[in-house]
């Protein structure tokens, strides 16, 4: 590696810091706004309607994003390459935002597709690229994916401030447009940037062009097929033969995902491991995607619930100005950016005596269930609007410690645990955890009821804590199933 020109770095690690902080800043800056325009009254320009709507079109929304991280990249690795996908990604993305600042419902949710078909694109391969910049796989490439995550929070910090700030108090759709300008300059860059990028990210040609062949047929066959699929379940819920609230349909998605993953880890036991430390491996897998999906349904509840109670339960007049709810949204990623450092220097002087993965999940999500009772102590003391959005601060500082316990510990579990010629797919598996996190955390935040807020949070940090508990008691059993990985 002799191009290190950006503070020791490869200068294609630049290009690809920016590419990233631009697409956060859309993300976040878009999804601080969404559920609130969705549930803000109709003369104030949202679409009108209650809690449970709104959230479970987010909830559709976060799951569809990290859902289509799998098929994306398979698309990268087989069709693409990770350069083109993450270009055609993020042009899609730009598109869907550009779509949402139309003032045509119609408009609106064409872009929300747009988004989620964009975001699973460039979301798996922008990352995928940053390791092909490096020859090896030491200190420094843990270093330039350090800087790389930083990148992907100064763009979560600043999407809030900014789209949010544009959103609530001069028009909805500015605050949407202005995300697809922040995701256009990173496209700008990203192109300017490429020539630093060498062959990073280049799709490797298969040697037999039969097989490509094969591929192409394969995933236009795929996306016919879903296609048809969706339009024929819209047809039929149009013209009232089949019934179904957008609630009712979120539900019954995470049903059916949660079943097909469940007959994929049912498979991967029975038939795909090879000997009993495999399947132990596996077992080990199974319980860090449960924790995951658990910790993850509580956490992402920030852009519904944790919205909803900044909205309807805080006082944020500091003097003359009044807080933007969606600058709130903001606190995770300033206090990720503060204690990533921090948490990380642990691990390094616990050394040999680091927790072992299910303590530090039970510790993930122990935090997080603290989190959501300070929450629910706090609405104790109000239903007129007037609590301090300190509430909030300290929540979001629970959460944040908790996130930084369990999520890098989750990814490094994935690639150490996973026997070599399945890593990718425990990758995909990750994401889909992600996802159906995502989808409840979405459906229960739209239960959220300003005059009884206290009995969800309550609820939550029940549920959260209880399996962070499990995850204690059954950490050593987890530790034996390991085989020595830790």
């Amino acid at each position: 590696m002799s191009d290190t020109s950006f503070f020791g770095h490869p200068r294609g690690l630049a290009t690809l810091f920016f590419t990233e902080m631009w697409e956060r800043f859309s993300y976040y800056g878009m999804r601080a706004l969404l559920a609130l325009y969705l549930t803000a009254q109709i003369i104030d320009g949202g679409m009108g309607m209650d809690a449970a709507r709104g959230s479970a079109i987010v909830a559709l929304y976060t799951f569809g994003v990290y859902l289509l991280s799998l098929p994306g990249g398979w698309i990268a690795d087989r069709l693409l390459g990770q350069r083109k996908s993450v270009l055609y990604g993020g042009m899609i993305i730009a598109a869907g935002h550009f779509a949402l600042a139309v003032p045509v419902d119609a408009s609106f949710f064409f872009g929300l597709i747009l988004l989620v078909v964009g975001t699973g694109l460039l979301k798996p391969n922008v990352s995928a690229i940053v390791g092909d910049l490096y020859e090896g796989k030491g200190a420094q490439r843990d270093a330039g994916f350090s800087i790389f995550y930083m990148g992907i929070n100064i763009g979560a910090f600043a999407g809030p401030l900014v789209c949010g700030a544009l959103g609530e108090n001069v028009d909805w759709h500015l605050g949407f447009g202005i995300a697809g300008v922040g995701m256009t300059l990173g496209l700008i860059q990203y192109v300017m940037g490429g020539k630093y990028l060498r062959d990073a990210g280049n799709l490797k040609i298969s040697d037999d062009p039969a097989q490509r062949s094969r591929d192409w047929k394969y995933f236009f066959g795929t996306a016919f097929f879903c296609g048809v699929i969706g339009l024929a379940i819209w047809m039929l819920a149009r013209n009232g033969t089949i019934q179904f609230t957008i609630t009712e349909f979120a539900t019954n998605t995470g049903y059916i995902c949660l079943g097909l993953v469940s007959l994929y880890f049912a498979y991967l036991i029975f038939f795909a491991a090879k000997n009993s430390e495999e399947r132990g491996r596996i077992g080990v897998i199974i319980a860090l995607f449960i924790g995951a999906a658990v910790f993850w349904s509580g956490f992402e509840q920030a852009s519904t619930g944790l919205t909803y109670f900044a909205r309807d339960l805080t006082d944020r007049n500091i003097g003359s100005l009044v807080l933007p709810i969606t600058w709130l949204q903001a606190i995770n990623p300033l206090f990720i950016i503060i204690l990533a450092p921090v948490i990380g220097g642990l691990w390094i002087k616990l050394d040999k005596k680091n927790p072992s993965f299910g303590v530090k999940f039970a510790m993930g999500l122990v935090l997080l269930g603290v989190g959501f009772l300070v929450l629910a102590w706090g609405a104790s003391f109000s239903t007129d609007g007037g609590l301090s959005p300190m509430w909030l601060v300290v929540t979001y500082f629970f959460h944040t410690v908790g996130e930084l316990v369990l999520s890098p510990v989750g990814l490094s579990a994935m690639t150490k645990l996973s026997p070599k010629r399945l890593v990718s797919q425990m990758m995909g598996i990750w994401f889909v955890g992600a996802a159906i996190g995502n989808l409840i955390a979405g459906l229960v935040g739209g239960t959220f009821d300003p005059s009884d807020a206290g009995k969800t949070f309550y609820a939550v940090a029940a549920f959260v804590i209880g399996a962070g508990l499990i995850f204690l008691i059954a950490s050593p059993v987890m530790k034996r199933m390991s085989h020595g990985i830790n």
